[in-house]
C-alpha cells in the first residue's frame, strides 16, 4: 500500500549525501535499485537522478515493522528513508561518488510500489531498441540516458547565457505557419474554421528570423522546434531542435566570428573540452574533390585522387566512357591493404554499387611492384605506371576507382573512405575537428525538376563576383552560404540573405518561381522588405547533432527524451493513430484507402 509523503521533505539527492554529513540526520527519495537481504542486515542501493546512495536496515535502528517493511521492497519501488550518515562499516565502493558512506535508515516510507520491469534498469543495456523505446518511461530511468539529457539542459542553459551576453533576443516564432515550396515535404495541420485550408508545421524559423530583422530587432535566438517529413537517417528525426540566430548589419565574417566563440564556450562549459578558434576553413569544390562530401571527417587522410587526365586516352571503356558523358574518375588509396581478401573488395564493391555505382576498379600493388587489377588488361603498363604514380600508390597499397558522373563518384569514395577508415582502425574518436565549409553553390540542377533549385533557399545571397554568370552559366555561381561540420556531421548551416530586391527577383525568376506563385507564397516577406530592411545573416545548429557528438553516442534516439523510430513512429504512444471519424468530419477531411494495384492472372 503506497503512503503519503506527509511531514516529509526531502534534503538531499543520493549523491549530494558525502562525508561532509557524517553524523547528520538526512532524508532521501527515490527508485530500489537492489535490495540485498543479509538476515540481520538489509541493504538498499536507492537512485535518483545523481545517482546510488546506499542504505542499511536494522531492526535496532528501524523497528520490527520498519525492518519487515524494508524487506518487502523490490526493484523499482519509490520510498522515503530517513535516517543517519556514517562512514562506511564494509568495505569503500570506489565506483560509487558515495561509495564511502551509507545512511543508517531510522524510518521507511513506501510511496510507490512497482511491479517488476521488462528489462534491467542499467547502464548500457543490452535489451533491444524497440523494447526499451515501448516503455520509454523506463528506459529514461537508465543513467547513461539520463547523464546525456542532463548535458542537453546544461547546452541550452550554456547556449542561452553566452547569447544573451552578445545582446541576442530570445523570440519564439509560430509553430502554425504557411506551408512554403522549396524544400523536404512539410507535416500539415488542418484548420477548422478554415476549412478545407492547412497550416504547416515549421521546417525552420527562416522566414519569421528575417522579419523580425526587417523589424529591427538586430540579434534574435531561439532555441527552436522543427518539423520535417522525411525519410529518417541515424542522424535525423521528424521533429527536431534548432540553435536558431539571425543578426543585422553583418556579413559572413561577424556569424562565423560569434558561432565560433558559442562553440569553444559551450563545448568547455559542458564537457570541458579546450576548442582551438579560429576554425579550419574549406571551400565547397576543394571539400568535394578532396573528400567526397560537403561535411568532410578531416580526422584521418585516404583523400580522393582524381585521375581523369590520366586515363583519358586509355583503353578500359569504363574510364572513358565515364568521362565521354561529363564524368569523372576518382580513387582512394587504401595503404597498406593490397593483400586485402577478394571477398572483402567484393563486398566493397557491393558497398559501392549501395551507393549508386555501377561498380567499383580496384588495382592492388604487390609488394614485388608488379599489379593484380580487375582492369590491367585493358590498359598498357605504362598506363598502369602513371596511374599509380598519379594516386601516390607504393607497394602494398590497394586502389579504388569509381568513374561516373560526378555526384555519384563523390558520393560512392566518400562512403567507401568512411567505411574503410572506421573498419581499419584510422579515425582517431577522441578528436573534435571543427571545419567551416563556405562558397557552396548557390543552385544545383534537379533532373526530376528539370530546372535549378536553391541549394539552400531562395534567399541566399549570391556571391558578388559571380551574379554577373547568373544568366549564362547559372551553376557557376556560388553562394555566401557556409556550414560548419564536426568529424563529418553538419552542425549548422547558415547564409548571408537577400536584402535587395532586384536580386531576389532574379533568383525567384531563375530558380523558375514567377512573380505571381512568389507574391502568393512569401508575399509578407517581400511587403515587409519593401519598407526597409538591413543587410542580414544568421545560421541554426543541429542541437540534437551537437549533444550526439558531446555524449560520445551514434544514436540520435538517446539524446531525445522522447523520439520517433524509423518509420517516424512513436513505440510508447503508438503516434502516429486514427482519429474518430466525427473529428474529421467537423474538419472536412475524408480519408482515401489507397488503391491495391491489380494483379494479374
Amino acid at each position: 500500500m503506497a503512503e503519503s509523503m506527509q511531514g516529509l521533505h526531502r534534503s538531499h539527492r543520493c549523491t549530494e549525501v558525502s562525508g561532509a554529513n557524517i553524523g547528520e540526520t538526512v532524508t532521501v527519495m527515490g527508485w530500489v535499485q537492489k535490495r540485498r537481504n543479509l538476515g540481520s542486515l538489509i541493504f538498499v542501493d536507492l537512485r535518483d537522478r545523481s545517482g546510488i546512495l546506499q542504505l542499511v536496515f536494522d531492526e535496532e535502528s528501524i523497528g520490527t515493522e520498519g525492518f519487515e517493511k524494508a524487506g518487502s521492497l523490490r526493484s523499482e519501488y519509490v520510498i522515503a528513508v530517513e535516517g543517519t550518515v556514517q562512514k562506511r562499516a564494509a568495505a569503500v565502493n570506489e565506483n560509487l561518488k558515495t561509495g564511502d558512506i551509507e545512511v543508517i535508515a531510522t524510518s521507511l516510507r513506501i510511496l510507490s510500489e512497482a511491479q517488476t520491469p521488462p528489462f534491467q534498469i542499467e547502464e548500457n543495456s543490452k535489451t533491444s531498441e524497440d523494447i526499451r523505446l515501448k516503455y520509454r518511461y523506463l528506459d529514461l530511468r537508465r543513467p547513461d540516458i539520463q547523464s546525456k539529457l542532463m548535458l542537453r539542459s546544461k547546452l541550452l542553459t550554456k547556449m542561452r547565457e553566452f547569447m544573451a551576453n552578445e545582446g541576442f533576443l530570445e523570440i519564439e516564432t509560430p509553430i502554425l505557419c504557411r506551408s512554403t515550396p522549396e524544400g523536404a515535404r512539410d507535416y500539415l495541420v488542418p484548420s477548422r474554421i478554415h476549412n478545407g485550408n492547412f497550416y504547416a508545421l515549421p521546417q525552420s524559423p527562416q522566414l519569421y528570423k528575417q522579419l523580425l530583422m526587417a523589424s529591427g530587432y538586430d540579434r534574435y535566438f531561439q532555441i527552436a522546434r522543427c518539423f520535417r517529413d522525411e525519410d529518417l537517417r541515424a542522424d535525423r528525426q521528424p521533429e527536431f531542435t534548432q540553435a536558431d540566430m539571425e543578426l543585422s548589419f553583418v556579413d559572413m565574417e561577424d556569424v562565423i566570428d560569434v558561432n565560433e566563440r558559442l562553440l569553444k564556450y559551450v563545448f568547455k562549459e559542458c564537457i570541458g573540452l579546450d576548442v582551438q578558434i579560429p576554425f579550419q576553413r574549406m571551400p565547397w569544390q576543394e571539400a568535394m574533390d578532396r573528400f567526397g562530401s560537403d561535411k568532410p571527417d578531416t580526422r584521418f587522410g585516404m583523400e580522393l585522387h582524381d585521375v581523369s587526365e590520366v586515363v583519358k586516352g586509355c583503353g578500359f571503356g569504363v574510364f572513358t566512357g565515364a568521362l565521354a558523358d561529363g564524368g569523372s574518375v576518382r580513387g582512394i588509396n587504401v595503404e597498406g591493404q593490397a593483400a586485402m581478401p577478394r571477398k572483402k573488395i567484393d563486398k566493397l564493391v557491393e558497398h559501392a554499387k549501395g551507393c549508386g555505382a555501377k561498380g567499383l576498379a580496384y588495382l592492388c600493388i604487390n609488394e614485388d611492384g608488379t599489379y593484380k587489377s580487375s582492369f590491367s588488361k585493358f590498359m598498357t603498363v605504362e598506363e598502369l605506371d602513371n596511374l599509380v604514380k598519379a594516386m601516390e600508390g607504393k607497394p602494398g597499397d590497394l586502389l579504388l576507382f569509381a568513374a561516373d558522373k560526378n555526384k555519384i563518384v563523390w558520393n560512392v569514395l566518400n562512403a567507401l573512405r568512411l567505411l574503410l577508415g572506421e573498419e581499419l582502425g584510422l579515425i582517431d574518436h577522441s578528436k573534435f575537428n571543427f571545419l567551416w565549409v563556405t562558397e557552396f553553390p548557390l543552385l544545383e540542377w534537379s533532373d526530376e525538376e528539370d530546372r535549378f533549385m536553391a541549394m539552400h533557399h531562395p534567399f541566399t545571397m549570391p556571391m558578388e563576383e559571380d551574379w554577373k554568370n547568373i544568366d549564362s552559366d547559372p551553376g557557376s555561381v556560388r553562394a555566401k552560404a557556409y556550414d560548419i561540420v564536426l568529424n563529418g556531421t553538419e552542425l549548422g548551416g547558415g547564409s548571408v540573405r537577400i536584402h535587395q530586391d532586384d536580386i531576389q527577383e532574379k533568383m525567384f525568376q531563375v530558380l523558375g518561381i514567377s512573380n505571381e506563385v512568389a507574391h502568393e507564397k512569401f508575399g509578407y516577406l517581400l511587403d515587409a522588405f519593401s519598407y526597409g530592411v538591413p543587410p542580414h545573416a544568421g545560421l541554426a545548429f543541429g542541437v540534437d547533432r551537437m549533444v550526439m557528438h558531446m555524449t560520445g553516442t551514434e544514436n540520435i534516439r538517446d539524446v531525445i527524451a522522447f523520439p520517433k523510430v524509423k518509420d517516424a513512429s512513436d513505440l510508447m504512444t503508438k503516434a502516429p493513430g486514427t482519429v474518430d471519424p466525427a473529428q474529421l468530419e467537423e474538419l472536412g477531411i475524408a480519408i482515401v484507402a489507397p488503391q491495391e494495384e491489380e494483379v494479374e492472372e
